[in-house]
């Protein structure tokens, strides 16, 4: 990334949506896609003499993400005033916190599969842990749409809780800046807190990126790129930007602080204002809301703190004997995790589970594009297919069929299809038979397989399927011949 004489500095401001049945400071619910301004109320309207009221358990979902995120918690916290003019925030001025904020310090670990596929096998810093600066609660604003002559504002999301993850100033490249984001966001779905769905704005980023010559220590000129609202977007601007600035500094140019956007159709990051100093928000304690001491909380938090995916990978790793890798993909995702503990259920072999989930159930899932979550087939129907194999009634391919049937008849089982395909296994005595013929027929692979060559058997297994019309299981063929051959 960038020019090897250079050094790139990176940090992200997150924001994400909690997970609430209400808004932050008032009773109106929290949905997306409702017909504009119609979740509304005095309150989120920021209408003279509404008055907010806490929501407890936006402040329970924040204390349990930094307690997930190694973060401590201030004995007391409290809401502040931050004070600007912009239609989005009607009232001017957003309540959310300064200097007491509900975490501090924690940080995010970085995920192997996080990572670009493209950049797994070059991962520079394996197993960096980002430092966090802080994560504060505010309310979120409102929706402005710009349109070619005037801009609509929705305030249906204006309130919801808006939780704000401030890492420091500790990724290095657009690759870490992605793996960051996919291991927050795989952390935040684990937990329940929120959906973090990118594309319905439940998770945003703002990215501040700096770069100084090899030989500087002090950081070079910030640069602040604005509501980036997709992980592909974040790793294409901060290329360009990096790009960008390192030539500024090569031709003698001073970068000047300010903020910019990103275009996406166009492919280049472009200036929005210039940014000299910070600016003066104003900040003070909102008169309305009375400080929360937070030990309560915290020892309720504590006691109901779920498994998080480099924990359940480790978990996998030992009770299943899988492979990290295997673990790894499994992991990722809560709702395939719980799938595969499920599917293991009704086989006996867990490693054979997992790879017919990654290798089969997930191939096939990409192909139709739809993600595990809308799966029509249940977790316990692959597990018992799996069970089929391990018991030698069906061979690999004849599962593979019934696999593909299965998907597109989900209520089927996997027993009745195979009596429906014919798939039932030849009797002992009649593969007993067609073996006798395969050797008869070929005394060749035969003589090898007595003198040693397993291998050879392969071609006589081979010859057998096709004797019994695919209905004997293969690894016992291969078994009975070695036995008969080989005594």
């Amino acid at each position: 990334m960038g020019n090897p004489n250079y050094i790139v500095t990176i940090g992200l401001e997150v924001h994400v949506q909690l997970k609430t049945e209400s808004k932050m400071f008032c009773t109106c619910p929290v949905k997306f896609g409702e017909p504009p301004n119609t979740l509304t109320c005095p309150t989120c309207l920021g209408l003279p003499g509404a008055l907010p009221v806490l929501n407890g358990g936006a402040i329970e979902s924040t204390v349990l993400t930094g307690q997930l995120l190694g973060c401590s918690t201030p004995e007391i916290v409290k809401w502040d005033r931050k004070n600007y003019f912009y239609p989005d925030m009607p009232k001017n001025y957003q309540i959310s916190q300064f200097d007491l904020p509900l975490c501090l310090g924690g940080g995010v670990p970085l995920y192997e599969l996080a990572y670009p596929k493209d950049h797994q096998k070059n991962i520079e810093n394996p197993g960096k842990v980002v430092e966090l600066t802080r994560i504060h609660l505010e309310e979120d604003v409102a929706k402005s749409t710009h349109h070619s002559t005037y801009t609509t504002i929705d305030f249906n999301r204006a309130g919801t809780p808006l939780m704000e993850i401030v890492s420091e100033p500790d990724i290095d490249s657009a690759e870490e800046a992605v793996a960051y984001l996919n291991s927050l966001r795989q952390i935040l779905v684990y937990s329940g807190v929120s959906d973090a769905d990118m594309e319905k704005g439940q998770m945003r980023c703002d990215v501040n990126i700096s770069v100084r010559p090899k030989d500087e220590e002090e950081l070079g000129t910030k640069i602040e790129l604005k509501n980036l609202n997709s992980v592909s977007a974040v790793r294409r601007s901060l290329h360009y930007e990096v790009d960008r600035q390192v030539e500024e500094l090569e031709a003698g140019n001073t970068i000047i602080q300010a903020t910019w956007r990103w275009n996406d159709e166009l492919g280049q990051t472009e200036i929005m204002r210039t940014k000299e100093d910070a600016h003066d928000y104003r900040y003070f304690p909102d008169p309305d809301l009375l400080p929360v001491r937070t030990s309560e909380i915290l020892t309720k938090v504590r006691k109901n703190l779920p498994e998080l995916p480099h924990q359940k990978v480790e978990r996998f790793e030992k009770d299943y004997q899988i492979t990290h890798y295997d673990a790894s993909v499994l992991a990722s995702e809560q709702v395939l995790a719980d799938f595969y503990e499920k599917a293991t259920q009704e086989a006996s072999s867990p490693k054979k589970v997992a790879n017919w989930v990654i290798n089969n159930l997930l191939a096939e899932l990409n192909g139709r594009e739809i993600s595990i979550g809308e799966c029509p087939v249940e977790a316990d129907k692959i597990g018992r297919l799996v069970g089929l194999i391990e018991s030698g009634q069906i061979s690999n391919s004849q599962a593979k069929e019934v696999f593909a049937y299965l998907f597109d008849n989900p209520d089927k089982d996997p027993v009745a299809i195979i009596k429906e395909k014919g798939f039932e296994p030849a009797d002992s005595g009649a593969v007993e038979g067609f073996i006798d013929e395969a050797i008869s027929a070929n005394p060749g692979p035969a003589a090898e397989v007595a003198e040693g060559n397993d291998k050879a058997a392969n071609f006589l297994t081979g010859q057998v399927m096709k004797l019994s019309r695919g209905k004997a299981n293969p690894k016992q063929v291969t078994e009975m011949i070695l036995s008969k051959l080989q005594p």
